[in-house]
């Protein structure tokens, strides 16, 4: 029975494809079954326009072009799940709103896109961009314009004012902001501001629920959403079929996030027994964009010092919800961090106590569990043709996905050994 039914798969895939639609086989020396854990060896994946039509066939395939690809290991395309794809701390980033506009992080982040295309990651989230830049970026992409992952963007993030997702340590009347660029105030506002984005072509929404490092708060934890605006965020968010993340550092606000129903905590950096049992009870998602904090960045005094408070409590709070069974998905914070290192974040997970598969895992079919996409995150007849290729085996050395060799998206090579 199985057999007739990859059979029919195929069938209907041959009949869908496009006319004149290239065939690739890739030949590598293993690959990796993300659900089971196992490397099978060795691999063969075929692949016909953009999908994934056979994996390992019984007879080789008439392939137009075959890749080889010695000692490597082949694995689905990663997902990076909190990215600022159009944004970055470089040069005076504190007063480059004053000075650059939308238009201009838009074409930022086309080199950021990139980056992230040739590190492995086929798709990302992007959770905050003005302007919408990063719903242009993602139309550029999808029209073969510019190279990039695929993009899922929120539009402007939504929170309170003078929260973190508000434009903070100005004068009054310098860039002000209100419900369009995300700046809401009750159950109303939040709402209208929520479906303000989602006209403009997001894709998902991203809401403050607590303050933050990068805004000029004086606490880094405090709650900014009361219960009935989370309520109705996560209402709204649902209502229209997408999924919601909230930024939260503090533990009261973490709380109150996961118990208003988000599909994920971001950061999370303040966990106590009690938060981490409450995500794990609500099945909410985790993504702690955890390597970010241990890399060096010149900040203000205010901010530096939130950094280092986080920085100081963020491992204990990660190791305890890996400990307890909550379920994470991988982001790093691309831009508020640095972009083209996201690689780094698989091995500080595994520094704080998952095992490189499940580390794996985050990027991959987490990240699809999370975003409910059944099209990819998987090297699978019928899927999206999105694969990467390390020199090694990354369950023995998780570093090696700091490097990848080879990059596939959509059935197009970006990247290839020389």
């Amino acid at each position: 029975m199985g057999q007739c039914i990859r059979l029919l798969v195929v069938l209907l895939l041959c009949a869908l494809r496009p006319v004149g639609a290239e065939t690739i086989l890739l030949k590598a020396d293993r690959m990796l079954d993300v659900d089971s854990g196992k490397l099978i060896a060795p691999a063969q994946v075929v692949v016909e326009g953009n999908r994934i039509i056979a994996v390992n066939p019984q007879s080789p395939p008439n392939a137009d072009r075959t890749i080889s690809l010695p000692g490597m290991t082949l694995l689905p395309g990663f997902m990076d799940l909190h990215t600022h794809i159009t944004d970055h701390m470089e040069g005076n980033w504190r007063y480059s709103n004053l000075e650059f506009g939308a238009i201009d992080d838009a074409l930022l982040g086309v080199k950021y896109a990139r980056m992230a295309l040739l590190t492995g990651f086929t798709t990302i989230r992007d959770l905050g961009a003005r302007e919408f830049a990063a719903v242009a970026l993602m139309r550029a992409i999808d029209a073969g314009i510019v190279d990039g992952p695929r993009i899922i963007p929120a539009g402007n993030a939504v929170g309170a004012t003078g929260g973190h997702c508000d434009t903070t340590g100005f004068a009054p009347g310098v860039l002000p902001e209100g419900v369009e660029e995300g700046t809401a105030d009750g159950p109303d506002e939040i709402v209208k501001s929520i479906r303000y984005q989602l006209k403009y072509g997001a894709k998902t929404v991203k809401i403050c629920a607590t303050a933050g490092v990068l805004s000029f708060e004086q606490t880094v934890g405090a709650r900014q959403l009361t219960d009935a605006e989370l309520r109705a965020a996560v209402a709204e968010a649902h209502m229209h079929g997408v999924k919601i993340a909230a930024h939260a550092h503090g533990t009261e606000g973490i709380i109150a996030a996961s118990n208003a129903g988000v599909d994920s905590v971001e950061h999370g950096s303040l966990l106590n027994d009690e938060a981490v049992a409450v995500l794990k009870k609500n099945g909410t998602f985790l993504v702690p964009t955890l390597y970010q904090w241990f890399v060096p960045v010149e900040l203000p005094p205010l901010l530096h010092e939130k950094n280092e408070y986080i920085k100081e409590r963020i491992s204990e709070s990660v190791r305890k919800a890996i400990k307890a069974g909550v379920k994470f998905a991988f982001g790093t914070d691309a831009g508020a961090g640095p972009h083209g290192r996201s690689g780094e974040e698989f091995t500080a997970l595994v520094e704080h106590g998952m095992t490189p598969l499940e580390a794996i895992r985050t990027a991959t079919v987490n990240a699809a569990d999370l975003m409910d996409i059944d099209d990819r995150g998987r090297i699978q007849t019928g899927l999206l043709a999105d694969i990467v290729a390390v020199a090694g085996d990354p369950l023995e050395n998780i570093r090696l996905l700091e490097d990848v060799k080879f990059v596939m998206k959509d059935g197009k090579v970006y990247k290839a050994p020389d």
